[in-house]
């Protein structure tokens, strides 16, 4: 683990009228579903960094006192490891829409039960996770 290399991120699970918010990735980004969310700064906790990512990438504000710890994703992908906190939150304010374009096409709200078959890979599998009851999962990237 000497020379590995160590990142961490925040993700959003937010929920309106029992859906939850999905962003679709534009083509060149996959094309797939996703949560809003993204890197932990130097010198920022997780919940600074999802309100700052979430304004960013949706439009939205959020108040650190909204988001609650959900769950925890310990990914590895070659020499990466990556630690993902999953946080729901049920308020928000400001207009919805995905803002940063060249990454995003749309926002849209779906049901847990009816969620598209085209989420990245580590969404569905902590979405499933999460619906179960587990506040861990791991995930090593082939």
């Amino acid at each position: 683990m000497a020379n590995s290399k160590i990142s961490l991120k925040a993700r959003l699970i937010l929920y309106h009228k029992g859906q939850i918010l999905l962003l679709k990735q534009t083509k060149p980004n996959g094309g797939n579903y996703t949560l809003v969310g993204g890197n932990i700064d130097d010198r920022e906790f997780a919940r600074q960094a999802l309100i700052r990512e979430s304004y960013e990438e949706a439009g939205i504000t959020l108040k650190e006192k909204d988001l609650q710890l959900v769950h925890i994703l310990h990914k590895v992908i070659n020499d990466e490891h990556r630690l993902v906190l999953y946080f729901k939150a049920y308020r928000w304010e400001g207009m919805l829409k995905a803002k940063e374009t060249h990454k995003f096409k749309e926002a849209e709200w779906f049901y847990l039960d009816k969620l598209p078959r085209n989420l990245t890979e580590t969404v569905s599998l902590v979405l499933e996770k999460y619906r179960k009851g587990f506040f861990y999962s791991e995930y090593v990237k082939k």
